[in-house]
């Protein structure tokens, strides 16, 4: 990587399998890689402490530029010290950009060669997110590791729209790097095209052009079946640059995760865990618990076995009690159980890949996850 204090290392690549393991180092810390990343979108984990966050093994959070930006204002918290000191996280972030919310705002959002111009979802007034601005907020926030603007589109999607995106990126891309000036701060460009192999190929390649730090995989799980994103992994990661890190952004299930992992991804981030813990679904070795269910009234086993953390001795039938009487600690010991099983499966997975045994591992957790669940 070219910034003084980071660096990427490649330590191992399994034998049967593109499934790596390596290390980030930051001047806030050192990531284990494969990694996952809580995704703190409001300068905060969903009811969680930074010192739970840190206990289920999570050693980077993800923050969100678009959210920060509208509230508090990312020049209130670069005032008080930065996102990490505002939040009290100790550890590296990740930024994103705000290109998901071109996305997921798309009827409040309009789109030029600029820019994007929003309407804010939290008063209506408009907001212009240019790449140079982009960059500027996530300067503010002061995170470890910024992206890039990138134009995001739903899909399936006419051919023409997703190349009209894929080269907004590129050029978006270049102007957010000669936009970027933070010692201390790194840039990970994105991959669009859809689900098009060709346009794919193309953006990555003129990314690489460009010498990024990091390259992203974005516009995935937004719409199209999980097996066309594992083709777009396929035909992606194959061109990205073995010595620098690959980030499949917003994904996803557990499933998900090996199945980026075994073809050479290094970070993921979604709410998929937080989200279904406020929901009482708990993930585990054998599929999802649906906790309000009444098969768990009086079942006294944990949640999951093996789980390392305090908590993880709990009763599925005091969850369940918890949820039922509508107790704010249902949805925190959940969510806090979620993130704990993403940070063991990643912790299996990189001891997996150290021995060569990833597949193993793999067909092994894919067959208790086809299991029944409750």
């Amino acid at each position: 990587m070219n910034k003084p204090g980071f660096r990427f290392e490649l330590t191992h690549v399994d034998r049967h399998c593109g499934a790596r393991r390596g290390k980030l180092i930051t001047p806030r810390g050192e990531i284990e890689l494969p990694t996952f990343m809580p995704v703190g979108t409001c300068a905060t984990v969903k009811g969680l402490t930074t010192g739970l966050v840190k206990s289920t093994g999570a050693e980077i959070i993800l923050g969100n530029t678009y959210h920060l930006a509208l509230r508090p204002g990312s020049d209130v918290i670069q005032e008080l010290g930065g996102l990490q000191t505002f939040m009290g996280w100790d550890g590296p972030m990740l930024t994103d950009s705000g290109g998901f919310q071109l996305f997921s705002l798309a009827q409040l959002t309009r789109i030029t060669e600029r820019g994007a111009t929003f309407r804010s979802h939290i008063d209506g007034s408009e907001i212009e997110l240019t790449p140079e601005r982009s960059v500027e907020i996530q300067q503010e926030l002061g995170s470890d590791i910024a992206m890039v603007l990138d134009h995001v589109i739903s899909l399936p999607n006419d051919r023409a729209n997703i190349r009209d995106a894929m080269e907004r990126t590129i050029r978006w891309a270049e102007r957010s790097r000669n936009a970027h000036s933070k010692k201390g701060q790194v840039q990970f460009a994105i991959v669009q095209g859809g689900l098009d192999a060709g346009l794919r190929v193309q953006c990555a390649r003129q990314l690489i052009e460009l010498d990024f730090p990091g390259y992203a995989i974005g516009g995935l799980s937004v719409g199209e079946p999980p097996s066309q994103m594992y083709e777009m992994l396929d035909i992606t990661c194959p061109v990205l640059p073995s010595e620098k890190p690959r980030y499949l952004m917003g994904v996803g299930t557990p499933e998900d995760l090996l199945e980026g992992v075994r073809r050479g991804i290094d970070m993921f981030d979604c709410v998929m865990p937080t989200r279904n813990g406020r929901n009482a679904t708990a993930f585990t070795d054998t599929g999802k618990l649906k906790l309000r269910n009444a098969i768990h009234e009086r079942d006294p086993r944990p949640l999951q076995a093996d789980m390392e953390t305090k908590y993880a001795l709990l009763s599925r039938a005091y969850i369940r009690h918890l949820f039922q009487a509508r107790e704010m600690m249902g949805p925190i010991l959940l969510s806090l159980h979620n993130l704990a099983y993403y940070q063991r499966l990643m912790r299996q997975a990189r001891e997996a890949i150290s021995s060569d045994g990833f597949l193993d591992f793999y067909r092994e957790r894919m067959a208790g996850w086809g299991s029944k669940t409750g």
